[in-house]
């Protein structure tokens, strides 16, 4: 957490990874507008809240009006993690989250990612925890060694990944197919839902292929986590890396 005008005007131009920023309302026009502009510019999702609500979370420290939160890592761009999959002489495998906000599920996904040897994961910029330290935390340490590209528009970026040969294979309870009976080979994008709701309708239009996990019990579905680890160890299993 970054709090105060001249630190967190700083931290924006030194281009470091922000999550987001919090502003006092009433304060857009006046001193903060520099810092309002750059994030624009970046953008970084920025909140206006009430100045208590600052003085609560920075625990009586000045703050200004404005906090922002850092990410505990840097984030990369989607042509970084595809580069990545070249540069091993593979194809490309991605995981994709749409909407996950539970620190505890990216993290335990990136903790698979990361042990599978997958090549990266995408987040979107709005409406999803994004690398904070509490997903530090519960990646044990694989925060450090996945590349992890937060992008502002899922659907445009599947099209664009669609373009660049990747098959797009969505995880969802009505889909015609048991995960392990699809083809997981060759480039692909896996795509996970968030949690209680899945993958979203336009995104879930964008997938090539549509794959359930088998459900017998009373529980309607797995955890955001279980269900990422289940597929992306099936296509460690269909591609032979095991």
């Amino acid at each position: 957490m970054i709090a105060g005008r001249n630190p967190v005007r700083e931290a924006l131009r030194a281009g470091r990874p922000i999550n987001k920023i919090l502003a006092a309302r009433g304060t857009a026009a006046g001193p903060l507008a520099e810092i309002l502009h750059l994030a624009r510019e970046k953008n970084i999702p920025v909140q206006m809240v009430e100045r208590a609500h600052l003085d609560k979370l920075n625990q009586g420290m000045p703050h200004q009006g404005v906090i922002a939160y850092a990410a505990a890592r840097g984030y990369v761009e989607v042509e970084d993690i595809l580069a990545a999959a070249h540069a091993r002489g593979q194809d490309p495998f991605i995981v994709l989250l749409d909407e996950i906000n539970d620190p505890h599920n990216l993290g335990a996904i990136l903790r698979t990612v990361d042990a599978a040897g997958a090549h990266g994961v995408i987040i979107p910029q709005r409406r999803s925890v994004a690398l904070t330290s509490a997903v530090a935390r519960a990646s044990a340490g694989a925060v450090e060694y996945v590349p992890v590209a937060r992008v502002t528009n899922l659907d445009q970026t599947i099209r664009q990944l669609k373009e660049k040969g990747l098959w797009v294979v969505g995880a969802d309870m009505a889909g015609p197919r048991v995960y392990w009976q699809a083809k997981l080979t060759g480039p692909l994008l896996l795509v996970i839902g968030g949690e209680g709701k899945g993958i979203g309708r336009l995104i879930k239009e964008r997938c090539d292929m549509l794959v359930r996990l088998p459900m017998a019990g009373q529980v309607g579905s797995l955890n955001a986590s279980v269900a990422a680890a289940l597929l992306i160890y099936e296509v460690v299993r269909q591609r032979g890396l095991g």
